[in-house]
């Protein structure tokens, strides 16, 4: 299963490497067929939701701004900003893009549907909008993302899968969600509940204000004093980060249980290895950085999305939306080496520090 999931995961990346040689043929039926060609000399803008998840400056922003820099033969002008969770900074910052007259623009929504009138304001001043990895409201003219709802079904079997036999309906699980402001919480919660409901009980549950390890810190250590701290069986998280906060709540009053979790962080991967965190989602960000640049530099250049977006999505605004979904992996302390070190994310080393080298070295990782 794991190999075919990769095997997937490396067929997305191949037909988005092999975009940027095909679009210069394809005429598809997409608004941006009738904008007037342009050449590698564009403005591409990319703003990102918040820097206390690690991903956005560690891996997604430097993977799409190689990628532009590639397909653009180093031309392309390319202008970035992170709002730090603060959608009103992150409307500013589209309204800074608008006069900078970038040519497209890649948008990571702090709040998807708030967002919406910024996305209006720069497509009426002629800017496509690429919505990454959250699927913002507006009319945007493509998305790329993960298969969220698979993400929360991926986490919601895992827990079941850890649990073993004490996966019954008597069992007592605290679900920790991501920000309601996410529209992607919201399907990852929808895949987890889809596996979870009728399987175990869902003690208390949470939708976590700005995905904060200090708020699901507060909202585990409320659990388990409603619970009881000898009744909670397992823990849904549904990122690294909160699972770092959840398992510190845990650990000051000496309990152990499943944790869930996702994006593969460095912290999260160290805890998978010392056994105090179960699982974490790794999804490939190259893939994803791939998808949203190609489109991106074909909008920008008035060409066709028909080779590189495969899917439709629509949200609350728009419909048929041009698409990339790229498939996720279930990471545990089984498959480390199989995947965040060989795709090289992070190195033996990187993970191998300090405490972890003894755990390390139990699960053959050096």
């Amino acid at each position: 299963m794991r190999r075919a999931a990769f095997a997937v995961a490396a067929g997305a990346m191949a037909v988005s490497l092999a975009a940027c040689g095909s679009a210069k043929e394809s005429k598809g039926s997409d608004s941006s067929s009738s904008a007037p060609a342009k050449g590698d000399n564009i403005k591409v803008g990319l703003l990102l939701p918040e820097n206390k998840t690690a991903r956005y400056e560690k891996f997604d922003k430097p993977l799409i701004e190689k990628k532009i820099k590639e397909l653009t033969n180093g031309k392309a002008d390319f202008q970035y900003n992170n709002a730090r969770q603060d959608a009103n900074l992150q409307a500013q910052q589209v309204d800074t893009m608008v006069t900078n007259k970038v040519d497209v623009l890649i948008l990571d929504a702090v709040d998807a549907k708030a967002i919406q009138n910024s996305v209006q304001k720069a497509v009426d001043a002629g800017i496509k909008v690429v919505a990454y990895d959250r699927l913002a409201e507006g009319p945007i003219s493509a998305y790329t993302s993960f298969d969220n709802e698979e993400v929360g079904k991926t986490q919601g079997t895992a827990l079941l899968k850890a649990l073993g036999s004490k996966a019954t309906k008597s069992s007592k699980i605290v679900m920790v969600n991501g920000s309601v402001t996410d529209p992607n919480a919201a399907m990852f919660k929808k895949g987890a509940h889809s596996v979870l409901d009728g399987k175990v009980t869902i003690a208390k549950e949470y939708d976590t204000k700005e995905w904060s390890p200090d708020n699901a810190n507060s909202e585990m250590e409320s659990a388990i004093s409603a619970v009881g701290k000898g009744k909670i069986a397992g823990v849904y998280s549904a990122n690294d980060g909160m699972a770092g906060g959840i398992i510190t709540a845990l650990k000051a009053v000496g309990l152990s249980v499943p944790v869930t979790g996702q994006d593969a962080e460095l912290a999260g991967v160290q805890r998978i290895v010392a056994g105090e965190q179960y699982m974490s989602v790794y999804k490939p960000y190259a893939p994803e950085a791939d998808a949203a640049a190609e489109m991106a530099v074909a909008l920008a250049q008035g060409k066709s999305l028909d080779a590189v977006a495969k899917d439709k999505v629509s949200s609350g605004s728009a419909k048929d939306v041009p698409s990339v979904l790229v498939p996720v992996t279930s990471l545990t302390k089984d498959n480390i080496k199989d995947t965040v070190i060989k795709d090289g994310v992070y190195t033996a080393a990187d993970i191998c520090t300090g405490k972890y080298k003894a755990d390390c070295t139990k699960l053959g990782i050096n």
